[in-house]
C-alpha cells in the first residue's frame, strides 16, 4: 500500500481501490456497468465509534482488522462478513462480521463452503428438505456454491443425487469430482420434463432450486407423493421485467407437496453449530470445495458478469490482497 508519508501512525492514509457501479443495472450485469476507482482512507476508526476497519483479503469478504472501536474485535483479528468491494472497509455495522474460528482451512472457504453459501445449503437441505436415506434428490444450478454442497450433503445421507448445470465441463465435475450420481446440461435438453423422467423414472423426493422459471414447472410434473421443494434462489428470473409464470401448481395439491422459500440471513445464529458440523467433513476430505479464483479488484467487473453468464466454475473468489 502507498502511504502519504506521514510519520504518525495515528494519521496514516492509504490509497483504497474499490469497485463501483456506474449506473442502475437493467437486465443482467455487464462488465461495462462497473468501474474501478481509487480514494484515500485514514487507517483509524472515528474516535468513540464502535466501527471496525478491516483490510480485505478476499472479497463477501475475508479481512484482517487494522483498527477497531468495538470491544469484540482487536487489531489482527481475522474476520469475514459484509464488506465493500474494496481494499479497505470501515464496517459501521459490526454485527455483520464474524470472527474466523479456524485457520487450518483456506480463508476463502469462509466465503463459500463455510460461509453464507454453505449455511444456505445446510439449512435448506436439512431443515426444509428433511431428507431420508435412499431418497431421490434433484438440484438445479448444481455446480454453484450452494448446489455443489447440497449434492455432497445428500450423498453423505445416502440419497440418489442428480444435478443440472450449464456446460459439459460442469457436468463432468459434478459426477467425477463432487460425487453426484448423475448430471445433465440443461442447455442441451429440448424437453426438461422428458429429461427428468429419464434421470428419475420413479420420481423426485427432494428438489433444491436455485434457478426458478421453466425448471420448476418440469419438476412439479415429476415429484413423488409428499415431496419437498426448497426455493433458495431464482437466478433465471432476476433480470426479467416480466417474470415467468408457473403452470403446474395443481401438482402441489395432487402430490401433497411441501414448497417453502427461505432467506439464509434468518439463520445466521446457526453458524457456530454449522461450523462444528462442517469442519470435520472438510478436514477428512469428505466434502470438496471447487473455487474459481481471480486476482485483483480489476478483475471484479468481469467476474460479476461471468456469474450471470455461466463462465464461473464453482464459487467465484477475488483475491484482493495477499499476505
Amino acid at each position: 500500500m502507498d502511504t502519504d508519508g506521514s510519520s504518525s501512525s495515528e494519521t496514516v492514509q492509504v490509497r483504497n481501490k474499490k469497485v463501483m457501479l456506474k449506473h442502475h443495472i437493467n437486465g443482467l450485469p455487464k462488465e461495462s456497468d462497473l468501474h474501478v476507482t481509487t480514494e484515500t482512507v485514514v487507517l483509524k476508526v472515528p474516535q468513540g465509534s464502535n466501527t471496525v476497519l478491516v483490510k480485505v483479503i478476499t472479497s463477501y469478504g475475508v479481512g484482517r482488522v487494522l483498527n477497531s472501536g468495538h470491544p469484540g474485535y482487536k487489531k489482527g483479528d481475522l474476520v469475514w462478513g459484509t464488506t465493500g468491494s474494496e481494499e479497505y472497509s470501515l464496517i459501521t455495522e459490526p454485527e455483520t462480521l464474524f470472527k474466523i474460528p479456524d485457520t487450518d482451512v483456506p480463508l476463502s472457504y469462509y466465503l463459500g463452503v463455510l460461509g453464507m453459501p454453505g449455511l444456505t445449503a445446510y439449512v435448506g437441505f436439512y431443515d426444509f428438505c428433511a431428507p431420508k436415506k435412499g431418497e431421490n434428490v434433484f438440484i438445479s444450478s448444481a455446480f454453484g456454491a450452494v448446489g455443489q454442497l447440497v449434492g455432497q450433503l445428500a450423498k453423505l445421507m445416502g440419497c440418489y443425487v442428480v444435478g443440472s448445470a450449464g456446460s459439459k465441463e460442469k457436468v463432468d465435475l459434478l459426477k467425477n469430482k463432487l460425487g453426484f450420481d448423475d448430471a445433465f446440461n440443461y442447455k442441451e435438453e429440448k424437453n426438461l420434463d422428458a429429461a427428468l423422467k429419464r434421470y428419475f423414472p420413479e420420481g423426485i423426493d427432494i428438489f433444491f432450486d436455485n434457478v426458478g422459471g421453466k425448471i420448476i414447472d418440469a419438476v412439479l410434473l415429476n415429484m413423488r407423493l409428499h415431496g419437498r421443494i426448497a426455493l433458495c434462489g431464482m437466478v433465471s428470473q432476476y433480470p426479467l421485467d416480466d417474470p415467468e409464470g408457473i403452470k403446474n401448481l395443481m401438482c402441489i395439491i395432487y402430490q401433497r407437496l411441501r414448497v417453502e422459500g427461505f432467506v439464509v440471513f434468518d439463520y445466521f445464529y446457526l453458524f457456530p453449530k454449522f461450523w462444528d458440523f462442517m469442519l470435520p467433513y472438510i478436514r477428512e476430505g469428505k466434502i470438496a470445495c471447487v473455487e474459481d479464483i481471480a486476482e485483483g479488484l480489476d478483475s471484479c467487473p468481469a467476474a460479476l458478469e461471468g456469474l450471470f453468464t455461466g463462465r464461473n466454475l464453482g464459487k467465484k473468489v477475488i483475491i484482493v490482497s495477499q499476505e
